[in-house]
Order: structure tokens, then C-alpha cells, then sequence
């Protein structure tokens, strides 16, 4: 079990939270890899999802790439959550950090992991913490950028999700989306 170490609720309803553990063990109704554009899923985050949802996912993910081509940073791909927990895979294309433009790319793949959910009629979602490990996105920055693109994405948008859960594993990881998190909320 994953265990919630921060939770707030936001002015638009939804209640956000930061939990370490496993984000293929979550019950959310949709989890997010941290994909690359060609959803070849042979490490971190995305191993583990395909090693814990099964070969299903790698083969969706295949045939999505080949009818819909490349994912992009504002569109991401989806697949069934195999033998996960969750029922869907939301993968999303984080930035790798240098590469230009970091900022807006990771609030597009929020922001698109959101408008994806909606679309699978999702009420609740987690979150890893994209683009902060092989990609190189300095931490507290990435918690900064995700913090504020859920919260502006449901400032926009009349939503069916109501919980948004944040999933890390690593104690330097959950140190910095604390710190971000009590900065601006104070729990």
C-alpha cells in the first residue's frame, strides 16, 4: 500500500496528493508512464509498468505508435493497464532536461495526461515524477511545474477527476515535492 505523506484540495474541488511507494501498485483509475515519443518502455518507470501490467502493454503501445505515429510532449498515448491495478497506462513524453523549452514541454504533458484521463472518463489519476530521472529535470523545478499545471489545468477545466495523486519512490524525490508542495500550501 502507498502511503499519502501530504493532501490538499484544491479551490476547484479536486484533492491532490504527494505518496511514496509504487506506481504500479496504485488503485487510481489511471496511472501515467514517463514515456518516450517512440513508447519503447525498456526502463525506469515504463519497465516496471510493462513488467508489472504484462507484455499487453509493450504490444498496445507498439500498435499505437503504428497508427498514430510519434507521442508528443501535448498528446499522450494510452494503453490498457494490463494486469496493473489501474485500467489504463497514460504515457506521457516528459522532457529530457537541455533539450529547450523544458518548462513548457513538461506542463504540455501534464496538462495533456489530464485532457487523456478526462477523455477515458477517469476519476482519479497518479502521477509519477516525470522527467526527473534519466531525463534530468531538477526536482524541486519539475514539482514546481506539475504543482501548478494540475492546478491551472483545473482552474480551466469543469472536470470529472477528483483525485490527483502524486507517486514517488526515491527520498530525494519526495524531499523536493514536499518542499515544493508546503511552500505553497503549508501542510
Amino acid at each position: 500500500m502507498n502511503n499519502v505523506l501530504a493532501e490538499g484540495i484544491l479551490s476547484t474541488k479536486q484533492t491532490i496528493q504527494i505518496a511514496r511507494g509504487d506506481l504500479t501498485a496504485e488503485t487510481t483509475e489511471a496511472i501515467v508512464n514517463a514515456a518516450n515519443e517512440h513508447l519503447a518502455h525498456g526502463g525506469g518507470v515504463a519497465c516496471a509498468i510493462v513488467r508489472g501490467g504484462g507484455a499487453i502493454i509493450q504490444q498496445e503501445s507498439n500498435e499505437w505508435v503504428r497508427r498514430n505515429g510519434l507521442v508528443s510532449h501535448a498528446r499522450p498515448a494510452w494503453t490498457s493497464g494490463g494486469h496493473l491495478p489501474a485500467k489504463y497506462v497514460i504515457h506521457a513524453v516528459g522532457p529530457v532536461w537541455g533539450e529547450g523549452d523544458e518548462t513548457n514541454k513538461l506542463a504540455a504533458a501534464i496538462h495533456g495526461s489530464l485532457e487523456v484521463a478526462e477523455e477515458l472518463k477517469c476519476t482519479s489519476i497518479s502521477f509519477p515524477a516525470i522527467s526527473t530521472g534519466i531525463f534530468g529535470f531538477p526536482k524541486e523545478g519539475a514539482a514546481r511545474i506539475i504543482f501548478d499545471s494540475i492546478e491551472n489545468y483545473f482552474s480551466r477545466h469543469r472536470s470529472a477527476i477528483q483525485l490527483v495523486r502524486l507517486v514517488l519512490f526515491d527520498k530525494l524525490t519526495i524531499d523536493a515535492f514536499l518542499k515544493v508542495w508546503r511552500m505553497d500550501h503549508g501542510s
